[in-house]
């Protein structure tokens, strides 16, 4: 029997960063058990450099790499989302569209790398640190149990993944 492939959806704002290092993460690292996608409310247009230039270092793919809207997400034939997760803070306060089939849904946030200001090595490894904690996340995702957890427990570990290490959730309560 063939195992069920999970469509995931990584929302940022300009879909330019993290949510693009997260789509090429989870496609590398969950490959044959998840599909990964990523989109923006207000899509930049094109995929920062420095993401491009982060994932090809770690080894994972970027050819189909691309920023859009996640208006592509709520046709009627897209694929259906099993997984959205927001990786910025705007992203996840603006009021998204409605998702066919009520996926699981969760706040990933953490810091713009595209943000950060200062030498090429300094933004860079902004980047790297970025790819870090999502790939972190990533991989404490990769090992829930799917098939078998009912729903509350999936959204209470989904929500502990977003508070790990790097979380602007944890930027928020230390301050």
């Amino acid at each position: 029997m063939t195992e069920r492939v999970y469509n995931v959806l990584f929302l940022c704002t300009g879909n330019s960063a993290r949510s693009i290092l997260g789509e090429a993460i989870l496609n590398h690292e969950g490959q044959g058990r998840f599909r990964a996608f990523s989109a923006g409310s207000h899509p930049k247009g094109e995929v920062n450099p420095l993401a491009l230039n982060e994932l090809r270092a770690l080894g994972y793919d970027t050819r189909d790499l691309s920023s859009k809207s996640w208006e592509a997400f709520a046709e009627p034939d897209s694929p259906q989302m099993d997984f959205i997760f927001t990786v910025c803070d705007s992203a996840a306060g603006e009021a998204c569209p409605v998702w066919l089939g009520h996926p699981m849904t969760a706040h990933w946030g953490i810091e713009d790398p595209a943000a950060v200001e200062g030498s090429e090595v300094e933004r860079q490894r902004a980047f790297a640190q970025a790819a870090r904690f999502l790939k972190n996340r990533i991989s404490a995702f990769l090992n829930l149990p799917l098939a078998t957890i009912d729903r509350m427990a999936l959204a209470q570990r989904l929500r502990q993944i977003g508070a790990s290490e790097g979380s602007t959730q944890l930027a928020e309560k230390t301050s």
